[in-house]
């Protein structure tokens, strides 16, 4: 299993500064795939998301950028358009082509070093590297200052990054796959949905392995109560392909499905201090009746695909800059 590059036409490069804490991710279809997105934080830096939306005229994107940085990585994008401006890709116009280019960004500015942000040359780089070979996981790209738990305050939460995993459906749908990608940067902690255990969050104390249950904290159930408001410096961002033909529509109800994984795997989820968002691309060269895909069924592998890359981004998550990762 590659992960998201599991779909023919997807290729995804990473770009990180390890010195500087901060990345950027970026997923390529140069070809062109039919797009929907979701929304469920309320702490969201986008650009072009209307693109995405079933009432916009632009019939598909080209590709997404997640960059680190917090406002600032938005610009990462302008890296990509120039990028597949340079090869001849994007939506055509009598003056050219226009690379429809997706971008969303996580904060990381408490883990970065104070003034370092993905640039558009970083993103440049990444789109030059992105290949169709196995997922980078862990702290890379957009996830290198990924960071979980941060409930109970600075420093007790976990280290976290990007994680990758594709759902290969049966029966009359075989042949039929659904892949996500993850960047995990919640302020909730992961929960194993196997088990419903914490396997990172935030910690009792910054020394200490044991978990305090931001969802407990939040409900006012910690020894102290929770008495202070969460800054909006949080959010997981998700990719969600197949290799399924999908209207705009169908795309929008499979990145719609696609929050059902981070509501397994994270809580508290969708807060008002996340991000939290799917984008959902249809790179779509297997069509009904050859194969049978109802959307539902994609949304059921979309769900597990989204729950099972969220849980490798801590599970490959190494420790660095002073937050504890599962992978040591």
């Amino acid at each position: 299993m590659k992960g998201l590059t599991d779909i023919p036409g997807i290729l995804v490069g990473h770009a990180t500064d390890y010195d500087g804490l901060t990345g950027c991710t970026v997923i390529l279809c140069e070809n062109g795939a039919v797009a929907g997105g979701d929304i469920r934080g309320s702490a969201t830096g986008t650009e072009e998301w209307d693109v995405l939306s079933p009432m916009h005229v632009t019939p598909q994107i080209h590709g997404v950028v997640f960059a680190g940085g917090s406002a600032f990585g938005l610009e990462a994008a302008s890296g990509v358009r120039r990028f597949l401006e340079h090869k001849g890709v994007g939506f055509k116009t009598g003056a050219g082509v226009v690379p429809i280019v997706v971008g969303a960004i996580l904060y990381d500015l408490g883990f970065a070093k104070p003034g370092v942000r993905p640039t558009r040359e970083m993103a440049e780089a990444a789109a030059a590297a992105a290949s169709d070979k196995a997922v980078q996981e862990g702290a890379v790209g957009a996830g290198t200052g990924a960071t979980v738990g941060k409930l109970n305050g600075p420093k007790t939460g976990m280290k976290s990054g990007v994680g990758s995993f594709t759902v290969n459906l049966e029966g009359r749908s075989a042949g039929v796959m659904v892949s996500a990608l993850a960047v995990v940067n919640a302020v909730g902690d992961v929960r194993d949905p196997a088990t419903n255990r914490i396997i990172a969050g935030a910690r009792v104390s910054a020394g200490s392995k044991d978990f305090a249950d931001g969802a407990r904290i939040m409900k006012g159930a910690g020894p102290t109560g929770f008495t202070r408001a969460i800054s909006p410096e949080n959010t997981t961002l998700v990719v969600v392909a197949t290799n399924a033909s999908l209207t705009k529509v169908e795309a929008t109800k499979l990145a719609q499905f696609g929050q059902i994984g981070l509501v397994r795997t994270i809580n508290p989820v969708n807060t008002m201090s996340d991000g939290d968002l799917v984008v959902a691309m249809s790179h779509g060269v297997l069509k009904a009746p050859v194969v049978h895909a109802p959307i539902d069924a994609l949304g059921v592998a979309a769900a597990e695909a989204v729950a099972e890359a969220i849980l490798r981004a801590v599970r490959l998550a190494p420790t660095l800059g002073g937050w504890p990762g599962l992978k040591g």
